[in-house]
């Protein structure tokens, strides 16, 4: 299969980013479904338009898509983050979401997109990227491991 194209989204993309974030959300809900939102009947739409808000910030965001063959098979959500006193960090940039479409796992393309937001965030001035990931999710965290990320807080949920 030929290698995809890693390019900046547009609203054409709505759709496909719609049906990935739902993706997402029913992967995480899956992991825990007291800590995550859950997808609901209509996330595809939901996320969908939750993509599109962020797509209006292109200083600060960026949402890049990975298109192989005519079709978005992925993508990464990453922004400049200011410094957080709450959090103990200072400014950097932040990865908020990457996922690829279960047919296009295991080709680099996950690779490909995380490269591609930390060069974004790179020449935005971010001094270094942070990210989340779910305690379950191991393939991701093989994916932030072998890109050079290291473990620096683990969140803990009580329910009340």
């Amino acid at each position: 299969m030929p290698d995809p194209i890693i390019r900046r989204a547009t609203r054409d993309d709505l759709p496909a980013l719609g049906r990935l974030g739902a993706l997402l959300m029913r992967t995480h809900y899956g992991f825990d479904q007291k800590r995550f939102l859950a997808p609901g009947d209509r996330a595809e739409e939901g996320y969908a338009w939750f993509l599109g808000e962020q797509l209006k910030d292109d200083v600060n965001l960026v949402v890049l898509v990975a298109e192989q063959q005519g079709e978005v098979i992925g993508y990464v959500y990453a922004g400049l983050e200011p410094i957080s006193w709450k959090e103990l960090r200072d400014a950097c940039g932040f990865i908020h979401d990457i996922v690829v479409d279960e047919r296009g796992r295991r080709g680099g393309i996950g690779t490909r997109l995380l490269e591609a937001a930390i060069a974004w965030l790179k020449e935005h001035g971010a001094p270094r990227v942070v990210l989340w990931t779910a305690e379950q999710n191991d393939p991701a965290q093989r994916l932030f491991t072998g890109a050079g990320f290291r473990r620096t807080m683990i969140e803990m949920t009580r329910e009340l």
